[in-house]
């Protein structure tokens, strides 16, 4: 029998992430005893402490064991952490020298949502790909710039180690580990019980953008400013960096440095955040909020709507604009 190992690390992070792991892949063992096999995993809950408080002490989890117990696992599951993510990789440095040992060991490694602070912390996603939950993207490219942090995607899978995005998105990251360990059908099973939908790969569609403000070069801050107050305009780079009497080559290097994006795609994700809260509070026409964030060809703005949130200005529109629909 193959040992997964679900963590409780110490301070603040997600309950749900916990027993939510708990659930399906105990569901998915019943599933297989149900249908003539063996249960696949042996699954404990482990840590550091005999117990850890949630949400001021209203509910308690009693890991089943330390880590020091625990020689050889096959699959670690890391759960999302509250919003003090150097305080949480800071109290549990012991658990994130674990896993580096055990994934060099063999183990398998799945981090879910902001879990992915305590696996980078661990130097194993170093020149990996990774998700996390959209709101802590900026904050964790500032910690982790030597990790691929692709924020759109739902799900990362890279030699043995499983990243996904935000908060209850981690659901569809269970499925696909039990597809992944079990099979497709046990998949399919756990996900109608649970009523999670599978094959989900991206997180797009839920993401605010907001710009990456933490930075510290004024310029780039100047022509942040500058883009979210013409959205109307047609700006083009050429016409950001002599504005700011910089060169095009070092305006487009300080502003990917800054925020993480280059000048267009920054230009594209600050027009589209503000055509969809156009699409979720009026009943402007698909045309109207285009050339309201200057945009005068609807092929290009389809195309531009489509690439950052997943989907058409008009699914967009139906799914989060019930008035829009009448």
């Amino acid at each position: 029998m193959k040992h997964l190992t679900i963590l409780v690390p110490k301070g603040e992070n997600n309950l749900s992430s916990i027993v939510g792991a708990y659930k399906i892949f105990s569901r998915a063992n019943a599933y297989w005893k149900d249908t003539g096999r063996k249960e696949l995993f042996r699954i404990e809950l482990a840590g550091i402490s005999k117990k850890v408080d949630f949400y001021d002490g209203l509910f308690t989890v009693k890991p089943h064991t330390n880590i020091a117990a625990i020689a050889k696992t096959n699959l670690i599951i890391i759960p999302s952490l509250n919003h003090n993510y150097q305080q949480a990789v800071k109290k549990n440095k012991p658990l994130i020298h674990w896993i580096e040992k055990q994934y060099k060991n063999g183990a398998e490694v799945a981090s879910i949502c902001t879990g992915a602070f305590m696996l980078a912390s661990s130097g194993l996603l170093d020149g990996r790909c990774c998700s996390t939950h959209w709101s802590a993207v900026n904050t964790f490219r500032t910690m982790f710039p030597q990790v691929d942090l692709q924020a759109d995607r739902l799900i990362t899978d890279e030699k043995g180690i499983y990243t996904n995005g935000g908060a209850y998105s981690f659901l569809n990251l269970m499925i696909y580990l039990v597809e992944k360990h079990y099979d497709r059908q046990t998949a399919i099973f756990c996900s109608k019980v649970f009523q999670i939908e599978m094959d989900r790969n991206s997180q797009s569609s839920f993401a605010i953008f907001t710009g990456q403000k933490s930075h510290g070069d004024e310029m780039v801050k100047k022509a942040q400013a500058y883009i979210e107050s013409n959205l109307q305009e047609k700006i083009s780079v050429e016409h950001l960096s002599s504005r700011f009497a910089v060169g095009r080559r070092n305006f487009d290097r300080r502003f990917i440095k800054a925020t993480g994006n280059t000048p267009v795609e920054y230009l594209q994700r600050v027009k589209i955040e503000s055509a969809k809260k156009s699409f979720e509070n009026t009943r402007r026409t698909i045309h109207e909020v285009m050339y309201d964030v200057g945009y005068s060809d609807v092929k290009a703005f389809r195309e531009v709507f489509r690439k950052i949130t997943g989907m058409s200005p008009l699914e967009y529109r139906n799914r989060y604009n019930k008035e829009a629909q009448v």
